[in-house]
Formats: structure tokens, sequence, C-alpha cells
């Protein structure tokens, strides 16, 4: 069986991870009101060269380690057990987070169309959200249906994927020139760009989640055994999908202001489909939950890829049960991938205000991987110039960091997120030195 995923399909699993759900929320809910139109373009733009700085330190990276598991198996064999312990810990939590956090978008837009269909079955609330047996089990429906669809093998979760993406960008391109055709510029321009004023603040807001946003162009080294090419080509696909994720991000974010000024926008629940259905209407705003049921869709497909081909890469180097890292009669990692499907349901339960606030403080975990990445790099490297490229994606890795944990900064993390990163990183603690005592244990019966 060919297993050997072609040019397209690792394309669509990369923007697949990168455009998510939060396309279709963060222009109302975040960019309008805190960075507007210019300076949300600045501030992608500015994160977006940033992070291709940091993927020229993976591009390196590859050249010398192809095994799946990308940054967790190069630390680990480059610093050792501790080092890779780390990124691996806090960079599974990136991409789990993920899925149920598309997931559970799902029985949102049903509610959205429906009007709360699937708010039956009260069970109880957390952190002041309802959580409904009717919303919880489309969640667990989707994630079964992945889990299938990733059991069945590589392949066809590739050519899903494909399917998926071009439907996305399809749909978005024709949300987007509805709007421009409907709405006019009138509004956009009196509210955003007449009496815009460059904001440093503003752009450091959005620039400082961009590791949250684009945390899934990454996900080639992850599927470093399954490409039908060379790593060159890999690396310029990485490169074009976040260019095309910070296009339709500011083509999204576009769309909401040509209808609403900061203020209407961020009153609104969902302020692009309201403009979409306010100036398209029916068939516009029919495209927009096509667009947004797409991109919901692969990012949990490409996250399940990636997460479930990291822990069993981490059971293949025993810092996790080596049961991760069996196949399945199809070839696949059958037990890491549910596992990840089990994990993923399990936070759809905790209701979205809490997988929120775990996504936040992932940042900081895809943060943290980029660091060890590219420190790595640097240490790794002779060639002067690769040495300086590599320096500075630990320079912007470390602005990253520095951002989301600086009391001062505008984009701190929030308290709960904080207590949710203290929380991980404790249970990381205490499960590592569990696992440490087993393995000095096995050693001892075995010299005996």
């Amino acid at each position: 069986m060919n297993k050997k995923l072609s040019t397209i399909e690792v394309f669509a699993i990369i923007l697949g991870a990168i455009i998510g759900w939060g396309a279709f929320m963060l222009p109302g809910s975040k960019f309008l009101k805190s960075a507007g139109i210019v300076n949300t373009f600045l501030g992608l733009l500015l994160g977006t060269i940033c992070i291709i700085v940091i993927e020229r330190s993976y591009h390196m990276m590859m050249q010398t380690s192809c095994e799946e598991g990308g940054e967790f198996s190069y630390v680990y064999t480059k610093l050792g057990k501790n080092h890779g312990f780390v990124v691996g810990w806090f960079l599974s939590l990136a991409y789990l987070t993920m899925i149920p956090l598309n997931a559970s978008a799902f029985p949102l837009v049903i509610n959205k169309i429906f009007n709360g269909v699937l708010e039956f079955g009260y069970l109880y609330t957390i952190a002041g959200y309802n959580v409904y047996i009717g919303e919880i089990l489309v969640s667990f429906i989707i994630i079964l249906l992945f889990m299938v669809i990733n059991m069945k093998g590589i392949k066809e979760t590739g050519r899903v994927q494909t399917y998926i993406i071009f439907l996305l960008i399809i749909c978005v391109i024709s949300v987007f020139y509805g709007m421009i055709k409907n709405a006019g510029v009138i509004s956009i321009s009196r509210n955003y760009i007449l009496n815009y004023k460059f904001s440093l603040k503003e752009i450091l807001q959005v620039f400082a989640i961009t590791p949250f946003l684009f945390v899934g162009f990454d996900a080639i080294p992850q599927l470093a055994t399954n490409l039908g090419f060379g790593n060159k080509k890999a690396s310029m696909l990485a490169i074009v999908s976040l260019f095309i994720g910070t296009l339709i991000y500011n083509l999204l974010n576009i769309a909401t202001g040509l209808a609403y000024s900061p203020q209407q926008a961020s009153s609104l629940d969902w302020a692009l489909g309201s403009a979409v259905m306010n100036y398209i209407g029916k068939f516009g705003f029919l495209l927009l939950i096509i667009a947004l049921g797409a991109a919901v869709s692969s990012g949990i497909n490409g996250f399940m890829v990636c997460s479930s081909k990291l822990i069993a890469a981490m059971g293949r180097k025993g810092v996790l049960s080596y049961k991760f890292s069996e196949i399945n009669k199809n070839g696949e990692l059958g037990n890491s991938i549910l596992f990840v499907s089990i994990i993923s349901a399990v936070l759809v339960m905790f209701g979205r205000e809490v997988i929120i606030w775990i996504v936040d403080m992932s940042s900081l975990g895809a943060s943290i991987a980029y660091f060890y990445v590219c420190l790595v790099t640097f240490m790794n490297q002779t060639k002067f110039s690769k040495k300086v490229i590599s320096f500075l994606g630990i320079c912007v890795s470390s602005l990253f960091i520095i951002l989301l944990l600086s009391p001062f900064s505008p984009a701190k993390l929030s308290t709960e997120s904080l207590i949710a990163l203290i929380s991980w990183s404790f249970i990381g603690i205490v499960f590592w030195y569990k696992h440490k005592e087993k393995e000095t244990l096995i050693k001892k019966v075995q010299v005996r």
C-alpha cells in the first residue's frame, strides 16, 4: 500500500491545521475591537514573518532528523530525555486541545442555524458555560468520524483533507466577493481607514497569538515518514500555507469590517455570520457555514494526525507506553489515534470555556517547542548564516513566551489560562518522576 502523501495532500493537512474555528470568530470577538483592520493585518503579517524565521530552523532540523514526532524526536536525540519530554508534553497539549475546540464548534454552528436545537439534556454549568447532552453527542460523533478516517490510513486522511480544504477556499473567496459587492467600502473606510492610527500595542495583541493561530505549520515534521517528496519542497509548502492562512484570516476580518464598527462587531454573538446574512442573504450564509464546517473538520483531521504521530513517537522513545507506537492492520497508529480521540471526547465534556482557557495557554506550549528547535539547530550548525537564522528563531520564540507570560504585556495569558498552565506543568513533573522511578526499578531488576 502506498502511504506517501502528495504535495496537494500535505498542503491540505498543513492549511487545515492552521485554519479553524478561530478564523471565523476572532474578527468579531478580538481582531476588530483590539486592532481594527490595518493593525490586525500588520500583527498577522509580522507574526507570519516571525513564524517563517522559525520554520527555517525546522527546515534545517528535517535535513538531519526525519523521524515521526518532529520537534520531540529532534530534541530528544540531541539533548536527551528530559528536554525531549518537556517539548513532547507541551506540544501534545497544543495539538490535542485543538481537536475538542473544533469538535465543540459544530454544535454551536447547528444551534445558531436551528435556534438552539441541541440545547437539551442539561447536565451542568462550568465557568458559566452550560453543558448539554445534545451538544456533547454531536461533538462525540464528529470525533468518532475522524477517528475512523484516520484508522483507515494516512492516504485516506490526506484525500478527505484535500476535498475539505479546497471547499473551504472556494467558499471563503465567494463570501468575501459577495461582501465587497453588496456592502461596499464606505463603512469600512469611515470606521477603520480614514482615522487609522498606528499602534504597537494593538499590533502586539494580535502578534502574540500567532503561535496559536499558526500552530499547524509544523505538521510536516510529524509527517516526515509519509512525505512523497523532498524536504525543500516540504519547507516551501509550509511557507505557502502560512501566507494563504494569513490571507484567509485577513479576508474574513475585512469581510466583517465591511459591515460593522469595532463596537458593533464585539456586541454580536457572531459578527461575521450576521454581516453575511444581512448583506448577502441566506445563500451567502450557507456558503459561510460550509466554509466554517470545512475549517473545523480540517482542523480536527489535521491535529488528529499530528497528535497521534507525536504520542506514538513518545511511546517509541519510552517516554510514554510503547503500546502507543503499535500499528493496526492498516499500518496506522491505532492505539495512539484511539487515545487522542478519547482524550478529545473527555475535554469536550468540560465545556468550551474551559477548553478555550487550555487552548490559550497552548500558545505557550507551541512557543516552547519552537524555542527548543531553534536552540538545538543553533547548537548543531557550523555555517554562520544558518546560525544567524536559528538565533533569530530563538529570539522570536522567546519574544512569544515573554508576551504571553509578562504581567505587563497586552497579550498576557488570563488568570484561568495561567492556572491551567501551572496544573499541566505539575502533572507533567509528577508523571515524569513516576516514569523515572519505574525506569530505575526496571534497570535494577535487569542487573539482578
